[in-house]
């Protein structure tokens, strides 16, 4: 990214925004660059970086289609089936654990 203009914390120039700020609007980076930098400078840390995208080239989000739906619903429901019993767990399993609290600590079920 030689050649990005980088900028201090809240001194970007206006037309400048980050992809949180972008989906905000309703709009998507649409395979443009990173147009700038912003950093935040810290302590004893390196800075913090933001990566700006230009608004005017910047694209609509496309929209939901039923099959988009139709395969975010499948995804989702994938999440809460525990891979080691198999069960849907009617929560999404975390990925910490990688399997249902109950097969996680099987242990404190036989207590309880």
């Amino acid at each position: 990214m030689s050649g990005v203009p980088v900028y201090r914390w809240r001194l970007a120039p206006p037309g400048y925004a980050t992809l949180r700020q972008l989906r905000a609007q309703g709009l998507r980076p649409g395979g443009q660059d990173v147009a700038a930098v912003l950093e935040r400078p810290r302590k004893r840390r390196g800075p913090l970086v933001a990566y700006l995208y230009r608004i005017d080239r910047a694209k609509p989000v496309r929209p939901m289609t039923p099959a988009r739906w139709a395969a975010l619903a499948k995804a989702n429901a994938a999440r809460q089936v525990c891979p080691q019993c198999r069960r849907d767990a009617g929560y999404r399993i975390p990925a910490s654990l990688g399997m249902c609290v109950s097969c996680a600590y099987p242990e404190e079920q036989c207590a309880a």
